[in-house]
């Protein structure tokens, strides 16, 4: 059994006096555990997030109402899975996702997944407060440059304030954007003539497997983040419970939202169906609360990246990160998306490595002595599945870049 990888004669992190209630460098200690309904409220604030039901539109306007159950079911099953090992691992080891990523890829090594998750996040950060911006803006008469500022002080606020302040954020919001994303929904329903009448008018131009690869792949990436928040939870049962009932109702309000809407009007936006249906203030209550769940859940995750690049602890960096997303946030909006697509590939075969070599190698993640500088099977497997996931054109993307990743993993890193 071979290891190509070599010592770190400087993996200790300084860490300084005071507590860092974000515990960047170091492991959540018991007194930091949250119970149920918090850990609860904060996956399904992760979940709910606007983009999701923009994809729920596309398969509401492209199947039928049975292919879009299928669709929702399985990729659903795949996504709970998938993030419900993430979760088990952020709970049990304590670590963040960036802090396990240094056991699995090497304290070099793990450079290469932490700026790739902090690019994405940061960008898609950016993104997401002008999904909020320019409708809203358009709707109101007024700068989109403003709401942008607004928008992103106040999800850089809460990602500052770290796990409570997300918590808080979204007690208020989940029940807000369930309750009137559930009248939208139900208030078309009504009026289209029931659900099948609904789907029936513009499905036949997507197959199911299209559908379930939207599926998967509409939160994959941010799923792949997920021991950044499960780490905080009691116990390992809380964590997979959470986040696997999280994933399955979260994903499945936002993209029945999403598709009964988008199929009963024809658009890919829930704003401008709520707009349709005379629902201009919930629409941007909706659209608002929605964005700012998973902003500062993304903006968090970017700043933990960054903090393992540059050892500097999260909090002030979430400034910086927060002012780089609100800045360039039009720009990203136009110009990006595509960019972040192509990063977005890169996280899928992270998570398969990091589920991997825990299971494997689980007692190695108690100490943070004795780890390896580069992991090189790992990188490969991130490079490598990277491609694929990009240009294999058949398939599941996502799926296509995590099986590379693991078969690089075996290949190059046995241990």
């Amino acid at each position: 059994m071979t290891t190509i990888c070599v010592d770190d004669p400087e993996q200790d992190v300084k860490q300084p006096a005071h507590e860092d209630t974000d515990y960047t460098f170091e492991k959540v200690p018991s007194k930091a555990k949250k119970g149920f309904f918090a850990m609860f409220f904060i996956m399904l604030g992760f979940t709910f997030f606007s983009a999701s039901m923009s994809v729920g539109a596309k398969l509401g306007n492209g199947l039928n109402l049975t292919d879009f159950i299928w669709a929702v079911v399985l990729g659903g099953i795949f996504l709970a899975v998938y993030t419900g090992l993430l979760s088990y691992i952020g709970a049990d080891s304590g670590l963040s996702f960036d802090l396990l990523c240094r056991h699995a890829f090497g304290t070099k090594g793990s450079y290469l997944p932490s700026l790739f998750i902090g690019l994405t996040q940061i960008g898609w950060f950016g993104v997401g407060a002008a999904m909020f911006a320019i409708p809203a803006a358009e709707l109101l008469g007024i700068s989109p440059w403003i709401l942008v500022a607004i928008a992103g002080v106040c999800m850089t606020a809460s990602a500052y304030f770290g796990i409570k302040g997300m918590e808080i954020i979204s007690y208020i919001s989940v029940p807000l954007i369930a309750v009137l994303g559930i009248y939208s929904m139900v208030l078309a329903t009504t009026q289209g003539g029931g659900l099948t009448a609904i789907f029936a008018k513009s499905a036949g131009s997507m197959n199911l497997l299209t559908g379930v690869s939207l599926v998967i792949g509409s939160f994959i990436s941010g799923g792949t983040a997920t021991p950044n928040f499960s780490r905080f939870a009691k116990t390992k049962k809380i964590a997979v419970v959470t986040t696997v009932i999280a994933f399955f109702i979260g994903n499945t309000l936002m993209f029945s939202f999403g598709a009964v809407g988008g199929a009963f009007s024809g658009k890919d936006d829930i704003f401008y169906v709520m707009i349709a249906q005379g629902l201009t203030v919930p629409a941007l209550i909706v659209l608002g609360a929605n964005i700012w769940t998973t902003n500062d859940n993304a903006l968090y995750t970017g700043a933990l990246g960054l903090s393992n690049l540059t050892k500097i602890r999260k909090r002030p960096l979430v400034l910086v990160a927060g002012a780089i997303g609100t800045v360039s946030a039009i720009w990203l909006y136009n110009n990006f998306v595509s960019w972040l697509s192509f990063l977005n590939a890169t996280l899928p075969p992270i998570g398969a490595i990091l589920i991997l070599d825990y299971f494997m190698h689980r007692d190695r993640y108690a100490e943070e002595s004795g780890l390896k500088t580069v992991n090189l099977g790992a990188v490969l497997g991130i490079l490598a599945g990277a491609l694929v996931g990009n240009f294999v054109p058949f398939g599941i993307a996502s799926i296509n870049a995590m099986l590379t990743a693991i078969v690089f993993y075996f290949i190059f890193n046995r241990r």
